[in-house]
């Protein structure tokens, strides 16, 4: 069997992907079709590719958004079998391809087990694309022998994915998967590190890492450069269903000027509808970049006084994450892949300090 490193002179067999499923027997299903649960994603059973959000939001915005839309981060489908392998086969309308992010997690899917006693859901391995992907893959992980498993398979982050099959052993069971706890989702709004840049899988963003952790839905709201808060979004993040919101988009906002226009305006929209969910505002995490300190001190400002302005108006329901504390300490050299994007590390330390405040606000909301 060929594959795509050997083509690229890399000796070492071990990191050899194979560009096939080989001679295995394969029976291959849509995941649209039951008994897959889809999750995180808009109308998956309806719309012709996967998709975040409706094209009527972020057509009328701008081209980026709305290509944006289109990416699957926070797509996520369980299943279970008693297959001794799980096969993909995936396509695509674009391939997301950056000089300093992991294909793996731009174009990847990963392969979760999950524990239907405790809930937690193990790392099994990743389904890792071609170097030379264009507009479809097919790849298979191959498991410890045949029983019963539950599983989760993680979406691309920045990829436009169309359809996706999973394949199991032709004789193999094909039922549900595990299910969320039964509340609405935590809806996260914000930038390119809210969408997973650039985590090195699409399992390791933070908002995937928090829902294993935390047994709670969510949807993945980031978009790349995009996260602007325009009013029109505004009032469709406010139409959703939600458990929580969680506000991230500090580092889009083009000026401390506009996220000053736009970081209340945003809070009360949401608030309009959602009056007494818990809702989260982060300040950017990249706060001592040097040279943007000082700016990024303003626009820390800006979001606490949305907080400031929630509280003294009596909204106990209003939380406050300082984004420049979450990457200080011993690892603040190593959080980030060009100094302001998270890698896996990076994403690690905001699950933890999300994931801390989420618990407080549930908690105290008696979710």
């Amino acid at each position: 069997m060929s594959s795509n490193f050997e083509k690229h002179n890399i000796p070492d067999k071990n990191l050899q992907v194979p560009s096939s499923i080989g001679n295995l027997d394969v029976s291959m299903y849509s995941v649209r079709k039951p008994p897959f649960s889809i999750y995180g994603l808009y109308r998956p059973l309806e719309e012709p590719e996967f998709k975040r959000i409706p094209d009527e939001i972020t057509k009328p915005i701008s081209a980026d958004l709305f290509s944006l839309g289109r990416s699957s981060a926070g797509g996520r489908v369980r299943f279970s079998s008693d297959s001794p392998y799980i096969a993909i086969r995936a396509t695509y309308d674009k391939v997301g391809k950056m000089p300093h992010f992991p294909l793996t997690g731009s174009a990847g899917f990963d392969l979760y087990i999950d524990d239907p006693d405790t809930g937690y859901s193990r790392y099994c391995k990743t389904f890792v694309p071609p170097f030379t992907i264009e507009d479809s893959y097919e790849s298979v992980i191959q498991l410890t022998g045949k029983k019963l498993r539950y599983f989760t398979i993680h979406f691309p982050t920045y990829s436009n994915v169309r359809d996706l099959w999973v394949g199991v052993a032709p004789d193999a069971t094909l039922g549900e998967g595990l299910s969320y706890r039964n509340i609405d989702p935590i809806v996260y709004y914000g930038s390119s590190i809210t969408q997973g840049g650039c985590s090195s899988r699409p399992g390791n963003c933070y908002e995937n890492i928090i829902t294993r952790r935390m047994g709670i839905d969510h949807i993945n709201l980031g978009f790349s450069g995009n996260g602007k808060a325009e009013e029109s979004m505004a009032h469709y993040l406010a139409s959703l269903s939600m458990s929580v919101f969680v506000c991230d988009y500090d580092h889009n906002a083009p000026s401390v000027e506009y996220l000053r226009d736009t970081h209340l305006r945003l809070y009360k929209i949401i608030r309009e509808k959602h009056p007494d969910i818990p809702y989260i505002m982060l300040s950017k995490p990249d706060l001592i970049s040097p040279n943007s300190y000082d700016v990024n001190l303003r626009r820390r400002e800006v979001v606490i006084d949305t907080f400031h302005y929630a509280r003294t108006h009596g909204d106990i329901n209003a939380y406050y994450i300082d984004g420049g504390a979450i990457f200080r300490g011993a690892y603040q050299e190593m959080a980030t892949v060009d100094g302001c994007h998270p890698n896996d590390l990076g994403f690690a330390l905001m699950a933890d300090a999300i994931e801390a405040e989420l618990n407080l606000a549930l908690t105290q909301n008696k979710i």
